[in-house]
């Protein structure tokens, strides 16, 4: 077969989805019972972190995945996950039925109770076929493998008796275990928090323990630092109600022949003073790791951010496994911390790209363009008819781009074919590339002979992490201002490349801070931008590559 596809989860389905629509030879396999195995047991108190906005007051498909962050993407528009149930922070069962909803629909190709225990090459690190083995001996076959199996382990952190301490995957949720009990939780996520206020009601004190500044989501933009649908907790800290944040480092946890710990804490803002504290119980919340153990040595992924992750190029393909694609969560390594790659509103659009990289690279079908006039007018039409619409680049931002390729010719053979059609246009519009795939394609010939081209993405300002959205006493940048982005809001972002040079920016434009997220405004949005087009289209053509 074309593609084998590891793990039928939201990540494995939406590959299938698209492997399926374009023809190609491909099987899902799926350890568990059923799609979606993984929502059975995460989160532990069953409660969705990724909104599911059910009323938006639009009529638009796309418009709607904006505020849809669990639906996949499919041609038919259906099944949707809002369909399914109203609530904005939904249950993880309905997760699960909303998997098995997509993979029947679509008849996707799952093998379930399918789990693979290992995984060579035939020919060994040679490229070549993958060959998987199942528990029952079957071996499959596959020109190119989509590994799509998450971050299953549970990630230990190094501390002396860390083996000692209950994780988040083992631990009751039964509060009323914890009743009169002195609690200490050891990591700084949305885990550690779901689990110290399911325990505020039972528990005599809470201790939330880890280094660094504790991180924000409504600052910080990125939706896997703490959100505000957990952190009730931090009013009973600040409101002196027995619980506390820890900030600093655990140095060891040693268990006590009557089964409490005592726990030396090195705190980060008192000069780093250790302090010995009894519980009695710790609870280990500091999140997943790949596991690579199905993996023979001759072709086992490299890793990368603590071991956690498998190193990844810019197509998501393993930096030392040629032909071994990543799909799903463990695509967060491209995007860390910054922007949505990590969860289902990302990533299903980062499969979508993978899936036109592979039938790029494999099948000879270009990355899907529409041809556009080489004028200002006609690109800044497209450019603010997509940013007005799009949810990949508003939930992708600064990861995915939309790129407006100009021809590599002199400007009077340009000319002489402005409005064709086609991608023999002057112009093509291609939507949803990855920024760092993109340049590197362009480098490599991947998109033809490139003059110049252009980025078009949404991003928030340099530093906006470190900005108090409600602070009115901070200054921002103004609302007629197109050299600078304001760290508050997402603004469009026009950036102008050399196809001789790509990824060195000779230029770049913002469309100016619209707090209704509607850049249509003729003199403020689109003059100034048909203005920096303009000015580019219509300088000389840099040299093109040999």
């Amino acid at each position: 077969m074309d593609y084998l596809v590891i793990g039928a989860g939201p990540a494995g389905l939406q590959a299938g989805y698209f492997l399926q629509q374009a023809g190609r030879s491909y099987l899902i396999v799926e350890s568990g019972p059923a799609a979606g195995t993984f929502f059975t047991r995460f989160p532990r108190h069953r409660k969705l972190i990724s909104i599911n906005k059910v009323h938006t007051g639009w009529d638009d498909p796309e418009l709607n995945l904006r505020t849809d962050w669990n639906s996949l993407l499919s041609d038919e528009g259906a099944p949707l996950f809002t369909a399914r149930t109203p609530r904005y922070f939904p249950d993880a069962e309905d997760m699960v039925g909303y998997l098995a909803d997509f993979a029947a629909a679509h008849r996707l190709r799952v093998r379930y109770g399918t789990r693979v225990t290992g995984i060579t090459r035939q020919g060994g690190a040679s490229p070549g076929d993958f060959l998987a083995r199942d528990q029952d001996g079957n071996t499959y076959r596959a020109r190119r493998l989509i590994v799509a199996t998450g971050v299953r382990l549970p990630y230990l952190p190094d501390i002396e008796g860390v083996h000692t301490a209950e994780r988040y995957d083992e631990v009751t949720t039964a509060p009323a275990d914890f009743t009169g009990q002195r609690v200490l939780i050891i990591g700084r996520g949305n885990s550690a928090f779901e689990t110290a206020d399911n325990l505020v009601e039972t528990a005599a004190v809470i201790h939330v323990a880890g280094p660094g500044s504790l991180k924000l989501a409504w600052q910080t933009h990125f939706v896997g630092h703490l959100r505000a649908v957990n952190n009730n907790f931090l009013d009973t800290y600040q409101l002196k109600s027995q619980n506390a944040l820890l900030d600093g480092h655990i140095l060891r946890i040693r268990q006590q022949p009557d089964g409490t710990y005592v726990v030396s804490v090195s705190f980060s803002r008192v000069q780093e003073v250790v302090k010995d504290i009894v519980y009695d119980r710790v609870i280990l919340a500091t999140g997943f790791r790949f596991d690579p153990s199905i993996f023979a040595p001759d072709c086992r992924p490299e890793l990368t951010i603590n071991d956690r992750f498998p190193d990844q190029t810019d197509a998501w393909e393993s930096t030392n496994v040629p032909g071994l694609y990543f799909a799903g969560t463990i695509t967060q390594v491209r995007d860390f911390k910054k922007s949505t790659s990590g969860f289902i509103h990302g990533f299903r659009y980062g499969v979508r790209a993978l899936h036109r990289i592979l039938e790029a690279r494999y099948h000879g079908r270009p990355w899907p363009a529409r041809g556009l006039p080489a004028t200002a007018e006609a690109v800044a039409d497209a450019v603010v008819a997509r940013v007005n619409r799009t949810s990949a680049l508003w939930q992708m931002f600064g990861f995915l781009a939309d790129a407006v390729l100009v021809d590599g010719e002199d400007r009077e053979s340009r000319e002489g074919r402005e409005g064709r059609e086609g991608r023999n246009g002057a112009v093509r519009y291609c939507e949803e590339v990855p920024v760092d795939h993109l340049h590197t394609a362009v480098a490599e010939g991947r998109f033809g002979d490139v003059g110049r081209y252009f980025t078009v993405t949404l991003e928030y300002g340099e530093g906006h992490d470190k900005v108090n959205p409600f602070d009115i006493t901070a200054g921002r940048v103004s609302q007629q201002d197109t050299t600078g982005l304001d760290g508050r809001y997402l603004h469009p972002v026009v950036r102008s490349f050399d196809g001789a040079a790509p990824g060195k920016a000779t230029a770049e434009h913002h469309l100016t801070e619209n707090l209704e997220n509607e850049w249509d405004s003729e003199e403020v949005h689109r003059t100034p931008l048909r203005t920096f087009l303009r000015d580019r289209l219509d300088a000389p053509s840099p040299a093109v590559r040999p």
